[in-house]
């Protein structure tokens, strides 16, 4: 069971371009994965002392935000770079240190004696890069294998990659000024379970879901800082291809980012382009209120080796889902926030003038191609002021069934199972998507249903929490459960922001979801059967076409 930090959870089917699902070999070098190894160890020691400190009173939100920041930057595709992990390594460094300070007077103040903590907590760095590297050895993702043996492993690896997950979240409401203080400390005592190197499945397993119903509070937060900062979505289409003039492209999840290019560029004539995961922005109303917001370019993560290519200015990456750029395209890379790669040009805030400038010097597009759309900004509000007409279809039988489709997209063959299941998907149902799992599908003409367009695109892979909110208001005005709505989730797997939505929907109770292509490769069979037998989860087949039959029949795929 081997793993690489940029691929720990690729599909066992096929690895993305360049992965054999081992250390090193996709982009990252051996080093670099060493030193998230090392980081990862050492925050676990910087949280110990941050909850001992905020359970006196002494608790410290800056020190919370960069635990969370750090985690970041540690998950799939998010920073290659050996520096930034050095020096996130020191600044840990610093923070345990002030935080055993503040812990030991919090104590005294207290008058209590300050416990004597060990493990990560204890941890020295290592002087110099190749001293980091070496002591890495010791702290991996595998450590301790022999002794507590592979089921373990997993499990553990379950909670520290929703743990990661849930960081991801953090930092994204953290940047628009939305924190709290309860999920600071959820962050913090469990980054400090994972430091006693905990064994008993069955409590890894309870503070697994310990997790899941953290990030319900994340993603609400989340989503309150999205609509606090540029209005409730509402439903729009966007174009999807290009038109005449210069052009700046901006992918990621940084919607802050995005409203900092197109204050940036506005009387400039540039035309700002999304990307990826950045294209639920456009049904955010104050986003798109900027003329020059023009569109969206391109098509998932594992695409951006094609669409960068083929893009003709700049190009920012505002958080994960960075791959290793080509040569025919990486001096137009620019990279923000906690993305980082060796040799790109990085921002280090959202001053975005030396992009601006690139924009310029390059060719932009020459013509304008003919228009094509696809609608977004179906959030849960947006839904759920409909509801008494979706009610409605589903009582009269105009509306039989909706399937939550969406997730973490990627390149292994296996995926265009999703394109062929939306495909057949009856014209008497809806589709929820969200995630770049929607690429997969979101090109096809669905037509209409009680005049909402089949295809509901509710947001990025955060905004899973909008299509909870959608079923579980469906099954409250129904008088039901959500497991006994006529609802059938079939989601795609990837990453690390993926484990926390499993786990956050595992927590609300929702039994019978469909997973796919694999699941996840870090678990055991043995640890997977526990889940599936526990959550009824289920891994999706080989023909899309019997699960769906199966699961318009009433049966579970």
């Amino acid at each position: 069971m081997m793993f690489c930090y940029q691929c720990e959870q690729a599909d066992r089917s096929g690895p993305i371009p360049g992965c054999s699902l081992t250390r090193g070999t996709c982009g990252k070098d051996e080093p670099t994965s060493a030193l998230q190894d090392l980081l990862i160890y050492q925050l676990k020691g910087v949280a110990d002392y941050a909850a001992h400190a905020r359970r006196l009173g002494a608790g410290d939100d800056e020190a919370a935000g960069f635990l969370a920041l750090a985690m970041f930057t540690t998950l799939t595709n998010v920073n290659f770079s050996q520096t930034r992990f050095v020096e996130l390594i020191r600044q840990a460094e610093l923070y345990r240190a002030h935080l055993k300070a503040r812990y030991e007077q919090a104590a005294a103040d207290a008058g209590v004696t300050p416990e004597t903590l060990t493990g990560p907590a204890t941890f020295v760095p290592a002087s110099t890069t190749d001293g980091l590297i070496e002591q890495a050895a010791s702290h991996g993702i595998l450590a301790g294998l022999e002794q507590v043996g592979p089921d373990v492993i997993g499990l553990r690896a379950l909670n520290l990659y929703g743990l990661k997950g849930i960081c991801a979240y953090i930092h994204h409401a953290a940047v628009m000024g939305y924190t709290d203080p309860a999920v600071f400390a959820d962050v913090e005592d469990a980054l400090g379970y994972l430091g006693t190197d905990p064994t008993d499945i069955e409590d890894l397993l309870e503070h697994a879901l310990g997790l899941g119903r953290t990030n319900l509070s994340v993603l609400d937060m989340l989503n309150r800082a999205n609509s606090g900062s540029f209005g409730t979505p509402s439903p729009t289409t966007v174009r999807t291809t290009p038109v005449a003039g210069k052009a700046i492209l901006i992918s990621g999840h940084d919607f802050p980012g995005l409203k900092a290019l197109l204050e940036q560029t506005e009387g400039t004539g540039i035309n700002v382009y999304t990307h990826g995961e950045m294209l639920p922005a456009h049904g955010y109303p104050e986003l798109r209120a900027y003329p020059h917001l023009a569109g969206n370019y391109g098509g998932a993560w594992q695409d951006q080796q094609v669409d960068f290519a083929n893009f003709p200015g700049p190009i920012i990456m505002t958080s994960n889902c960075m791959i290793e750029p080509r040569q025919a395209y990486k001096h137009q890379i620019f990279t923000n926030g906690p993305v980082g790669w060796p040799g790109v040009r990085h921002i280090a805030d959202h001053d975005f003038s030396e992009v601006i400038q690139a924009a310029r010097a390059l060719p932009g597009f020459t013509e304008t191609a003919p228009e094509k759309s696809i609608p977004v900004g179906f959030g849960h509000k947006a839904v759920l002021e409909l509801s008494d007409e979706v009610l409605d279809a589903v009582r009269t039988g105009k509306l039989t069934h909706i399937f939550v489709m969406g997730g973490c997209d990627g390149a292994s063959p296996g995926r265009n199972y999703f394109r062929e299941y939306a495909e057949a998907t009856p014209d008497n149902t809806l589709i929820l998507t969200m995630g770049c799992a929607k690429y997969r599908f979101n090109d096809l003409d669905f037509g209409t249903l009680i005049g909402l367009p089949r295809l509901l695109d509710v947001g990025q892979c955060n905004d899973s929490y909008s299509a909870v909110r959608i079923a579980m208001g469906l099954a409250e005005a129904l008088g039901c459960e959500v497991n006994d709505l006529p609802l059938t989730m079939v989601l795609s797997w990837f990453e690390q922001k993926a484990v926390a939505v499993l786990l956050t929907l595992l927590a609300l109770g929702i039994r019978d979801i469909n997973l796919g292509p694999t699941l996840p490769a870090f678990l055991t069979p043995a640890a997977i059967q526990i889940v599936v037998e526990r959550f009824g989860l289920h891994l999706i087949g080989d023909d899309p076409i019997a699960d769906l039959d199966k699961a318009m029949a009433g049966a579970t795929a």
